[in-house]
């Protein structure tokens, strides 16, 4: 998860320019607004500035520096994996809890949480599941239940500062799937709250649709491939991806 972040965004204005018509780079330009606070392009600003330059979009950095103030202190950056088969097995029952606190400001991740979580209506692990996760039987026996995983998860959330009213924080996911689907069913099933603070969140594909204008059929990688970014971790693998 660690690159499914407004780093991205970043990425995009400084290695994909060259391939932008200029409708799509403003397009960009304010999907960036949307993601990244100001302080953030005040220190890329040289990188960005001579970047665009380069490629004849000199003129665009006096917009770019008037980006209004953003919303988010913090980017919380999550990507579950969970039991699965073919066909799907269910429910379904997360199995990989993953976060990473990222500074709007600096772009640097000032923490993790990562927990692996033992299912309990499907406590075996298919073949079909390790193989494209690579999480192993070993990985979650004996591991916390999800109700003692969302617990220390809230543990994590007050040790970092992140339900202070005064900190503004947002996770980030790679689609709606982990937050509108997976985490509010398997509670909803297993009967434990949603803390309201997942029940929010800024869908990269969206972000990425809107700045790039077109729909990542197969998420990270074809944002990657859209950014020429090289993928960096094992797809599929929480922590890893």
């Amino acid at each position: 998860v660690s690159d499914a972040s407004g780093c991205s965004m970043i990425a995009l204005l400084h290695t994909g320019a060259a391939k932008l018509p200029q409708n799509l780079l403003s397009r960009a330009r304010q999907a960036v607004c949307l993601l990244l606070p100001a302080g953030v392009l005040k220190g890329f600003s040289s990188i960005v500035s001579r970047k665009l330059a380069s490629h004849g979009f000199g003129a665009s950095m006096a917009a770019m520096s008037s980006f209004p103030p953003q919303r988010y202190h913090y980017f919380l950056v999550l990507d579950f994996e969970a039991t699965c088969d073919k066909p799907q097995i269910h429910p379904q029952e997360i199995i990989e809890f993953p976060i990473l606190k990222l500074n709007g400001r600096t772009m640097e991740i000032e923490s993790t949480f990562h927990m692996y979580v033992q299912p309990v209506v499907h406590p075996q692990l298919t073949p079909f599941c390790t193989e494209l996760t690579g999480i192993i039987q070993g990985m979650v026996d004996g591991q916390p239940s999800l109700q003692q995983v969302l617990e220390r998860v809230d543990e994590w959330m007050a040790k970092e500062g992140l339900l202070d009213p005064s900190v503004k924080s947002i996770f980030v996911t790679c689609g709606d799937w982990d937050l509108k689907v997976m985490l509010p069913g398997q509670c909803q099933y297993l009967g434990l709250p949603v803390a309201d603070y997942f029940k929010q969140w800024i869908n990269l594909k969206k972000a990425y649709s809107f700045a790039m204008g077109s729909w990542p059929k197969n998420g990270l990688l074809d944002m990657n491939k859209g950014l020429n970014l090289q993928h960096i971790g094992r797809p599929h693998s929480g922590i890893g991806e």
